[in-house]
């Protein structure tokens, strides 16, 4: 029998979870994301999976595999590059970026910073989107493939899980960690732009059937590429 992993405390709907500056630049709001715009969110997500480039794990040049699956919207993300079609996939074109979404990105950079102007000025091209299921993980990494300083848009729906928020030095310590739940977003730009950041947990069985997610997390990352 497999042992049964309760829900992290703070995400079992009991008490408010304030929000958090965790760094400077790097913002947490809780449940952000309406159940409506979840489910918009994992319906569109389904519709991504498919293709023209589908979800997939990613092969690293070393040869190892990404354990989270991810498909591309706007510009292909392959490491450690952006293209226009997925040539380490299928060699397609991947699909639009879509206004609505970038219109949810300034809206989050809005709700992030309360800064009006840099919500304006926000113009993500490109979306990253990574499914985990409940023993993928990611590593500490930075984003740094961008040749823009705008920040990074985080939406996270489905299992919770622990979000390490770390340094812009190294992989290692200081560095907090986060539990992100469904409907949570966080945002990091400024002097946390290029922080070390990974997922070295998912709580299993903390799905949000009320999205149409069952099982699994998704997160969706929108960024400012500056590539034309």
């Amino acid at each position: 029998m497999v042992a049964r992993v309760d829900p992290p405390s703070s995400s079992d709907g009991l008490f408010p979870r304030p929000r958090r500056v965790v760094a400077p630049g790097a913002v947490h709001v809780p449940e952000w994301l309406s159940v409506d715009r979840r489910r918009e969110l994992v319906a569109a997500c389904r519709e991504w999976a498919r293709g023209p480039v589908p979800l997939r794990h990613t092969v690293l040049p070393g040869g190892g595999v990404m354990s989270v699956r991810t498909v591309c919207l706007g510009w292909h993300w392959q490491p450690y590059r952006y293209g226009r079609t997925a040539d380490d996939v299928n060699g397609a074109r991947v699909a639009p970026f879509p206004e609505w979404l970038a219109d949810l990105g300034r809206a989050a950079v809005a709700e992030a910073y309360g800064d009006a102007d840099a919500a304006a000025s926000f113009a993500p091209d490109t979306a990253l989107i990574n499914f985990y299921d409940g023993a993928a993980r990611m590593g500490m990494h930075q984003d740094k493939e961008e040749r823009s300083g705008a920040p990074v848009v985080s939406l996270s729906v489905g299992d919770t899980c622990v979000f390490r928020f770390g340094n812009t030095q190294d992989r290692g310590r200081p560095y907090s960690d986060v539990e992100l739940a469904s409907g949570d977003l966080f945002v990091f730009g400024g002097p946390s732009r290029f922080a070390f950041h990974g997922v070295p947990k998912v709580y299993a069985g903390t799905a949000d059937p009320a999205a149409g997610l069952r099982a699994g997390r998704l997160n969706v990352t929108l960024r400012e590429t500056g590539l034309h």
